[in-house]
């Protein structure tokens, strides 16, 4: 589970407290004790594994950003690659009116005008480094994920066109998950209706065949001959756009 923690306090110390502490300190303190509820082992499991490198700054970036500092990063400084996660990105719980903030900031953000070949080039530079870095080359098997005609070649395209045309079709942003957003292209005529319908079913049955593996703890990586079909023509919509 990726996450990003972002607070609204205003510079000062704790209150009610016979040791107060900055209040980012504070903040920096809650966001390490929600993490530590979600991945502490218990007998039934951990809740979620977490992942908080999506942070303004990555890893070197502290724990939780002021909801200024966040905006300005997102605005000036952070990777197309960045902005593609902003896509999935939805708020989870918190004070309504930063909630309210957060919505208009991504939507600002992802709606955008950009430069369509530096864009595309930003999108299949990351995707094939994820490729070199998180794909085990294997005539055998094929991983569901990261393979060929698999589920990140569907995320990332899908990402590509919002990006690539969200100042035109503003609700392109109104959902985070990947089936409405299919449905959101075909609607706004950006993919006909024979695509849509290929990349929504072929992520249905990804998505399916990875939580089945998930529950039995197993790997996401499966016979080659496996959806052989159903990825060959992904790769297909793939090239269409990307190549």
């Amino acid at each position: 589970l990726d996450l990003v923690f972002i607070h609204a306090g205003i510079p000062g110390q704790t209150h009610d407290s016979q040791s107060p502490i900055e209040n980012t300190q504070f903040y920096a303190r809650l966001g390490q004790r929600v993490i530590h509820i979600l991945t502490a082992n218990t007998s039934a499991g951990k809740i979620y594994e977490i992942d908080m490198r999506l942070r303004p700054s990555g890893s070197a970036g502290i724990l939780v950003s002021h909801f200024e500092s966040f905006a300005g990063y997102q605005s000036q400084d952070a990777w197309t690659w960045e902005h593609q996660s902003l896509w999935r990105a939805r708020a989870m719980t918190g004070d309504a009116g930063l909630v309210r903030w957060f919505e208009n900031t991504r939507k600002e953000i992802l709606t955008r005008k950009r430069d369509p070949e530096k864009l595309k080039q930003d999108v299949v530079d990351m995707r094939n480094r994820m490729r070199r870095e998180l794909l085990k080359p294997d005539p055998d098997v094929f991983d569901i994920k990261q393979g060929r005609g698999g589920i990140v070649d569907i995320e990332f395209l899908i990402q590509y066109l919002i990006l690539l045309h969200a100042h035109q079709f503003p609700e392109l942003v109104t959902y985070s998950d990947n089936v409405r957003q299919i449905r959101s292209l075909e609607e706004s005529g950006i993919l006909d209706e024979t695509t849509a319908y290929l990349l929504r079913r072929a992520y249905l049955v990804y998505r399916a065949t990875t939580h089945r593996r998930n529950l039995k703890e197993e790997s996401s990586t499966l016979p080659n001959d496996t959806y052989a079909d159903l990825r060959r023509r992904v790769s297909h919509v793939w090239d269409r756009y990307m190549a």
